[in-house]
């Protein structure tokens, strides 16, 4: 049986415990890319060079995880690196409904892919980037969202304005 290719894409604006959960297992699962966007029209607190590098180094324990950035359609650099598998991460009913619409557009640009749906664990149903982030802002706890390294540099940046 040949090794699936796969890519996990997103801002990862920051990462999240969830996030390296769903890396963890779909790790185990496939030869995984994780995929860091670079413009997505969003407002980051991270630039995508600063992304990267707590990516690389939050997935550092997890064996054979690669991280790279991209910009454009997640299609063209699935067909350019040639990947199998787009993973995508299902906290609830919410994520489903969007991600679903994603899936079709993905299947329509790259058929030859197939998007893989992995449910998040219930310790992170209700983890995001966005509430980590609201919650650093307001001065709160981010255990149990984001690893110790991405809380400090989480505290460091929103410091520094």
């Amino acid at each position: 049986m040949t090794e699936v290719k796969a890519v996990y894409a997103g801002t990862f604006d920051p990462v999240t415990l969830g996030h390296l959960d769903l890396i963890g297992r779909a790790a185990r699962l496939f030869s995984l890319t994780v995929a860091v966007a670079e413009s997505t029209g969003k407002k980051t607190l991270f630039t995508t060079e600063e992304r990267v590098a707590l990516m690389r180094e939050a997935v550092a324990g997890i064996p054979g995880v690669r991280v790279i950035s991209f910009s454009g359609l997640l299609a063209d650099l699935a067909r350019r690196e040639g990947f199998r598998a787009l993973v995508r991460g299902i906290r609830g009913e919410g994520d489903f409904s969007y991600e679903f619409q994603m899936a079709g557009v993905n299947s329509m640009l790259l058929p030859q892919a197939d998007t893989v749906f992995l449910q998040t664990a219930s310790a992170y149903q209700f983890v995001s980037s966005s509430y980590a982030k609201e919650v650093a802002s307001l001065g709160g706890s981010l255990e149990g969202f984001v690893t110790p390294e991405v809380a400090r540099a989480m505290r460091e940046k929103l410091r520094r304005g």
